[in-house]
C-alpha cells in the first residue's frame, strides 16, 4: 500500500502512544495517591518512569519532529512567530511551534521531576516509600515527598496551560492540533512549498530506546 502523497507524517506513532499514555496516567496517579491506593500508585509511577525515559531518549534519536535539537533551533524565530499570531497570519508549523517548544520542555521537565522525586519519597509515617527511598535518609525522603507534592501543583498548572493553548489554537486561530496527534498526519498543503525535513519512524532506535527504558525500570524494581 503506497503512502498518500497529499498527506505527510508529523508525529510518529511512538510519540503519539507515549503522549496519550501520559494523558491517561497523570489523573490516575493523582487519584491513586488521593485515595491511598499506594500499591497501584507505585506501579503506575514506574510505568510513567519508563514513558518519561523513553520520551527523553527519543528526543535524541527519534524522528525529526520528536527530537529536541530541531525544537531548540525553533526558539530563535519566537518573536516573529508571536507577531504572526497577533495579526492572525500564522501558518501551521511542521512539528512544534517556537511557542510550543517551551511548553513541551516545561511539561517534560515537570514530569521528570515528578517521577524522580517520587522514587525517593517517604511518607510522614515512614510506611510508604518510593523504590529508591532506601538510598536516602528518612529526612531526605521527606524532603523529596514535599517536592513531589509541590511539583505536582506546577505540573497541573502546566497541563492547564497546555489545554488552554490547544483550545485557543482550535477556536481562535482555527488551527487543528488535536487530530494530527491522533492520526499522526496532516495535509501536505498545510505547509509551505519548501522542502520539509525527512520525518520517519526509526524502528531500530525505537526498539533500543524501549529496551533501555525497560532496563532502567527493572533496575529500579530491584531496590523495591
Amino acid at each position: 500500500m503506497t503512502a498518500d502523497p497529499a498527506r505527510i507524517m508529523v508525529w510518529d506513532w511512538a510519540v503519539r502512544l507515549v503522549h496519550w499514555l501520559m494523558v491517561i496516567l497523570v489523573p490516575l496517579l493523582w487519584w491513586t495517591a488521593e485515595e491511598g491506593y499506594m500499591d497501584w500508585h507505585r506501579r503506575l509511577g514506574l510505568t510513567m518512569v519508563g514513558l518519561v525515559l523513553f520520551r527523553l531518549i527519543w528526543g535524541f534519536i527519534g524522528s525529526w519532529t520528536a527530537r529536541f535539537v530541531p525544537m531548540l533551533r525553533r526558539i530563535v524565530s519566537l518573536k516573529s512567530y508571536i507577531r504572526s499570531l497577533r495579526v492572525r497570519e500564522n501558518r501551521p508549523t511542521f512539528g512544534h511551534s517556537p511557542l510550543a517548544v517551551f511548553g513541551v520542555l516545561a511539561l517534560l521537565g515537570a514530569l521528570a521531576t515528578q517521577v524522580a522525586t517520587g522514587l525517593f519519597s517517604v511518607d510522614i509515617d515512614g510506611l510508604e516509600s518510593g523504590p529508591l527511598a532506601i538510598l536516602v535518609s528518612f529526612e531526605t525522603g521527606r524532603q523529596f515527598a514535599e517536592l513531589h507534592e509541590l511539583n505536582f501543583n506546577l505540573l497541573a498548572a502546566l497541563i492547564g496551560l497546555h489545554i488552554t493553548a490547544i483550545a485557543v489554537y482550535h477556536f481562535v486561530l482555527k488551527e487543528r492540533l488535536f487530530k494530527p496527534m491522533v492520526t499522526g498526519h496532516r495535509s501536505r498543503a498545510d505547509f509551505s512549498a519548501e522542502k520539509l525535513p525527512e520525518n520517519r519512524l526509526r524502528p531500530i532506535p525505537m526498539i533500543a530506546a524501549a529496551v533501555l527504558s525497560l532496563a532502567c525500570v527493572m533496575f529500579i524494581l530491584d531496590f523495591g
